[in-house]
């Protein structure tokens, strides 16, 4: 596995004990953090972004409505930027960057929609991350820059929904969505020293145990954030299904990567709308994860 030795796992493990949480006690440290608060992220500002989404309609992969939005959430990110995804006409990532040394950390979501059923609007599954991952990125570049931080790199993943049908529909689900992720790694190899993907993050009643295939020790430090900043009732200590998303390419390319995902959310239903979502959940996870990437970047 290619893996940047410092985020690899018992390098990971070190790092949580040395913010107070050694690896294996991160169910103590949720608890002694519950009290903690801060506030940084702008929950008010991720809401209205996922309701301008919202308000486009549907917005499957390379139709003119996503590419409209995507030239809007472009000029929100940092040096945003658009990646085209090759061999697939119309399809580009959108990506900004706060520089700093390489490898680097990746926040993540998909801003693409359904292409069934019809009329499906996406509020949690791909407007809610994206929100999330904008708002991040306007925290994040607020903060003071440590000395010698590692780059992080906010990636809005084009192609994330198969070009027909559902995604337990395809027969193939890696190959036939996940197309910006995919891309993304192959354009950018030794780039990214550990991944954060948001997908459902959004729901009100929001759980977001440990997705399957998420790498432990970074998952450690996910919790390790919440409960410092308040939110770790958002994270609890199960460990949920596996599930193919978009970090899945980073972590068959030997990159430490985690899934916030609530699977139990009716994600591919046309009842995804906005009223299903939650101010205090997307606040909830927009501290955790400006917490955990300001961390990362002093590693």
């Amino acid at each position: 596995m290619r893996c940047v030795s410092v985020l690899c796992a018992l390098a990971l493990c070190a790092t949580a004990g040395a913010v107070g949480v050694a690896c294996g006690e991160d169910e103590k440290a949720s608890s002694r953090g519950q009290g903690a608060r801060v506030d940084r992220f702008d929950a008010d500002r991720a809401w209205s972004l996922v309701a301008r989404q919202v308000a486009v309609g549907q917005r499957p992969a390379g139709s003119p409505q996503l590419r409209a939005l995507a030239a809007r959430l472009r000029r929100l990110l940092p040096n945003g930027r658009f990646d085209p995804i090759p061999r697939e006409p119309g399809l580009r990532n959108v990506v900004g960057t706060l520089k700093g040394r390489r490898p680097g950390i990746v926040l993540g979501a998909h801003y693409d929609t359904l292409v069934e059923p019809k009329g499906f609007v996406g509020a949690n599954n791909g407007a809610a991350g994206t929100a999330v991952v904008v708002e991040a990125a306007r925290a994040l570049r607020r903060l003071p820059r440590p000395p010698g931080a590692r780059e992080v790199r906010f990636v809005l993943f084009d192609g994330e929904e198969p070009e027909a049908g559902l995604p337990e529909e395809s027969g193939d689900f890696y190959r036939k969505g996940l197309r910006g992720s995919r891309a993304y790694v192959t354009q950018h190899p030794g780039r990214t020293a550990a991944m954060v993907l948001l997908d459902y993050v959004g729901n009100r009643g929001l759980k977001l145990p440990r997705e399957g295939s998420s790498t432990g020790s970074l998952w450690t430090l996910v919790r390790a954030a919440a409960a410092r900043v308040g939110a770790g009732r958002l994270f609890p200590r199960t460990v949920g299904p596996s599930i193919l998303d978009d970090h899945t390419p980073f972590l068959r390319d030997g990159v430490p990567a985690v899934d916030l995902i609530d699977w139990s959310y009716p994600g591919h239903s046309l009842s995804d709308g906005l009223d299903k979502l939650s101010r205090r959940s997307l606040d909830g996870v927009g501290e955790t994860v400006v917490e955990l990437v300001a961390e990362l970047r002093r590693t």
